[in-house]
This record gives structure tokens, C-alpha cells and sequence, in this order.
């Protein structure tokens, strides 16, 4: 027992570079994760752990298939190493909720995760800690994301389009109400169209469905108001 509790840790490091574009004379990479390996090589104979494994990918870091961190995924589950080491978060995840599953099955599997630049280390309570900070912050992103996207979608309704959608060339925007108001004021839509810098068709378009859509607003008001008189007349 009293060998097995001085084993070193077995600790896979996690390399990736951004991009495959090559220096100058085209014979090298701009990006080497050779520096990252370096660096987290040499952290690791500080802290007495074994370098039982590299994974490396060179790709964006929002990409979806990067092989090597598939396999060090893979290799976690088996329990192939206590720790995994990268230089940065976003050398590691494609975003702040990738970021937190993959601790948190990191942490389901007994597996420490270790990054350099951010000082992050789970296997500390100042690294739990700060692991549940993060934890909170990618709780808070989906809704705030859909708030923006909400917010966005209103204006653009306001604004021209009916989704905020651009199918084919992005949508003009533009104020309908302060065309509607020129319109009342006697100016022609040519003059409107030049005022406001859209094109004729454009203006055309948008404040005929703005029009479709106050009617059919209005209709349901009118059918109620039509009935409260219709039931007045049969009271009397």
C-alpha cells in the first residue's frame, strides 16, 4: 500500500494549434505545440508526475472533430491517467460549456485537470472553487444569449423585416413609423424612399406588411366591438 501511495501521478497533456498555416519559406509550422508540450513537461518533473501520454490536434478550436482530444476523451474513461495538463482553457475547450462538461466528467472519474496560464488546478480548493465559478458562468451564458437573440429579433421586426432572418442579400433596415409619418405629411414614396436611403421596392414592401399586419391585429377588435353593439340592440 505504502508503494502504491507514492506512485506518481500519470498526467496527459493536451496540445492544439490553431492553425496549419506554415512561416514564410513554407518548411515549419507559424504555430508548435512543441512549446506548449515543453512547458507542461516541465511542469509536470516539478510536481513529480509521469508523462504517460500526448494528444495534439491542429485545428480551430471551434471545431467539432479533433481527433486527439477524442482519444484522450476515450482514454479518461478507461482511467488511463490521474491528471490532465493543458497550457490554456481555450487550447483545451471549444467554449466556456465544453469547458465545464468536460471537468465535470473529468472530476466524475476521479481525473484532475491542470492549466497553466489560468493557474487552474482542481485537485486544490482554490481550483474547486474556482472550477464552480466557471460552472455558474457557463449557467448564465445560454440565457443571455437568447436574450440578445430575442432583443435582436424585435428590433428587426421594428425595423423592416418580420424574423431578422436574412435570406439571400441582409435586409435594409429602416423606420417604418417615420415613413408612415412622411407618407401622412404628403411626400411620395419616391421622396420617402430617397429620405430615408432604401430602395422604392423596399419601402413598398415593407409598409404593405406592416398595414397586413395592424389589420389583422385590428379585425378581432372590431368583431368584439360589432357584438357588444349587436347584444346592446337585442337588451333594448
Amino acid at each position: 500500500m505504502a508503494e502504491s501511495s507514492q506512485r506518481p501521478r500519470r498526467t496527459a497533456l493536451y496540445l492544439r494549434a490553431s492553425t496549419a498555416k506554415k512561416t514564410a519559406g513554407g518548411e515549419d509550422y507559424a504555430q508548435r505545440p512543441e512549446i506548449q508540450e515543453e512547458r507542461l513537461r516541465r511542469l509536470c518533473e516539478q510536481r513529480g508526475w509521469q508523462v504517460i501520454g500526448v494528444y495534439s490536434d491542429r485545428a480551430s478550436g471551434r471545431r467539432d472533430q479533433r481527433p486527439g482530444l477524442d482519444q484522450l476523451m476515450a482514454e479518461a474513461r478507461r482511467g488511463a491517467f490521474d491528471v490532465v495538463a493543458v497550457t490554456s482553457f481555450d487550447r483545451f475547450a471549444r467554449s466556456v460549456r465544453h469547458l465545464v462538461l468536460a471537468l465535470d466528467e473529468f472530476r466524475e472519474l476521479g481525473i484532475d485537470f491542470v492549466s497553466l496560464r489560468e493557474a487552474v488546478d482542481t485537485s486544490t480548493p482554490l481550483g474547486k472553487a474556482t472550477f464552480t465559478i466557471i460552472a455558474a458562468m457557463a449557467e448564465l451564458e445560454s440565457p443571455l444569449i437568447a436574450e440578445r437573440t430575442r432583443a435582436g429579433l424585435e428590433f428587426a421586426r421594428r425595423h423592416g423585416t418580420r424574423s431578422g432572418r436574412p435570406i439571400g442579400r441582409q435586409p435594409r433596415l429602416f423606420d417604418r413609423i417615420k415613413a408612415l409619418e412622411l407618407r401622412a405629411q404628403g411626400y411620395s414614396y419616391r421622396e420617402i424612399a430617397r429620405l430615408l436611403k432604401i430602395p422604392l421596392g423596399t419601402l413598398h414592401g415593407a409598409l404593405r406588411r406592416f398595414r397586413s399586419q395592424n389589420h389583422a391585429q385590428q379585425e378581432p377588435a372590431n368583431v368584439l366591438e360589432n357584438c357588444d353593439r349587436l347584444s346592446g340592440g337585442a337588451g333594448v
